[in-house]
């Protein structure tokens, strides 16, 4: 059977995006991507993100995040031989402590603590800054495989 693509449903992508709380955050500065995990949060109503970025004053991170306020975001999963993923673009947006309301705090409170950070350095040297992802455009995708029409050399078994 030869590989399968089918476009997901609003309704199905944002099923995926409830379902999982972790993704890959892709930021450009002039010619250089950088590329982070990160967790979430997601209001499918208003179909937005709410992310809470914790990194150094000196990171590569922020120095990423007050370059562009473009990214994209991943999120991906695999129960095989089916692999969905879903790419959002969109504008990253800062909120201020002082701007944040009971509905932004519920939404943060959706998105997990980060589930696989380590950091060299104490937490006093830690900068937790509360960013919102307004999306361009959110586009799911589904792959089903058949893994006999893999080639053995890509060592997928």
């Amino acid at each position: 059977m030869a590989d399968q693509r089918t476009s997901l449903s609003e309704s199905e992508t944002d099923s995926i995006l409830r379902r999982h709380e972790t993704g890959v955050l892709s930021l450009a500065r002039e010619n250089e991507p950088y590329s982070v995990p990160i967790s979430y949060g997601y209001d499918a109503e208003h179909r937005r993100f709410y992310l809470r970025l914790v990194s150094t004053p000196e990171s590569k991170k922020r120095l990423f995040l007050s370059s562009s306020s473009l990214a994209r975001f991943v999120v991906y999963e695999e129960d095989a031989p089916i692999y969905r993923s879903i790419i959002t673009v969109g504008t990253l947006t800062e909120i201020p402590r002082d701007d944040l309301t009971s509905e932004h705090i519920e939404q943060y409170g959706q998105g997990k603590r980060p589930l696989f950070e380590i950091w060299e350095e104490t937490r006093s040297d830690l900068d937790v800054r509360l960013y919102r992802l307004m999306p361009e455009s959110i586009s799911g995708r589904e792959l089903e495989i058949d893994r006999a029409d893999v080639p053995s050399e890509w060592g997928v078994s």
